[in-house]
């Protein structure tokens, strides 16, 4: 399937700026069953100073952000190959070994509910694909998909106990619970082609896991299936903070106002 892509990032800064950093994770991977025909980024207040991959493979662009500037603008666009592959990502690589993706951080950290959740499925054999769709499958269940009532710095224990929370929240569950019983997880984000409409809400959010068997293998616990052809990765981490669309600082402003407007839709290929 090939994927047109249109991303803009607004910000609107309360008072001038006198020192700021943009760290940007916007540049789709080049993997298995996902190819990059075209990718572009222009900035309007902005400047680009660095470009480097992560530890995590993720393309990194540090942009900084002009003196005096009240806005910024980012903009990306492009077009992706994608594969149907059952969401079977394969074989691990990169400069991290296998075991650091059992590593807990501070927003996947299972807590006393989380233990009890997953308290069931450590009674089972949990490293098999139908273990993994069943938690996938009861994380979506047990909290709703809400909008408005988490954010950012929301941790995977606080999202199962309010029983609420967005695909950062599904995410960070499953990837508590999974590295809890030993399974390599990590967080993705990327984009999604919903089928109803172009204009999307925002980025995306999924998680991946790894089986012997298969290697890394990607859930969409949101939306309760595996990712397809619509999906197109973006960056990887150990949870949002790794692989988070754009992080920064800033200096000599009180406050910004953040607007995203997101675009994707499928191109028919000509023969």
């Amino acid at each position: 399937m090939r994927l047109s892509i249109r991303h803009n990032t607004r910000y609107r800064f309360k008072e001038p700026v006198v020192h700021a950093l943009q760290r940007l994770r916007l540049t789709p991977k080049e993997t298995q069953g996902q190819k990059i025909l075209d990718w572009n980024m222009s900035y309007e207040n902005a400047v680009p100073e660095l470009e480097y991959d992560d530890q995590h493979f993720n393309s990194v662009n540090l942009v900084a952000v002009e003196e005096g500037a009240t806005e910024v603008l980012i903009r990306c666009e492009g077009t992706v190959d994608t594969e149907d592959n059952a969401g079977v990502i394969g074989r691990h690589s990169g400069h991290l070994p296998l075991w650091s993706f059992l590593a807990q951080t501070p927003l996947t950290k299972p807590g006393t509910e989380m233990r009890r959740f997953i308290r069931d499925f450590q009674k089972n054999d949990v490293r098999t694909l139908d273990a993994l769709h069943a938690l996938s499958h009861d994380i979506r269940s047990d909290v709703e998909y809400k909008t408005g009532v988490t954010a950012v710095n929301t941790t995977a224990e606080e999202a199962l106990i309010a029983r609420q929370g967005v695909c950062q929240d599904h995410a960070h569950i499953f990837l508590g619970a999974a590295r809890a019983m030993g399974i390599p997880a990590r967080y993705v984000s990327g984009y999604l082609m919903m089928n109803d409409r172009i204009d999307q809400e925002a980025t995306h959010a999924w998680v991946e896991a790894h089986l012997d068997d298969l290697g890394w293998v990607g859930f969409d616990v949101s939306n309760g299936i595996c990712p397809d052809p619509r999906y197109v990765r973006v960056a990887t981490g150990l949870d949002y903070r790794d692989a988070a669309p754009i992080t920064g600082i800033s200096f000599g402003s009180s406050g910004n106002e953040l607007l995203v407007d997101v675009a994707v839709e499928q191109q028919h290929i000509q023969q």
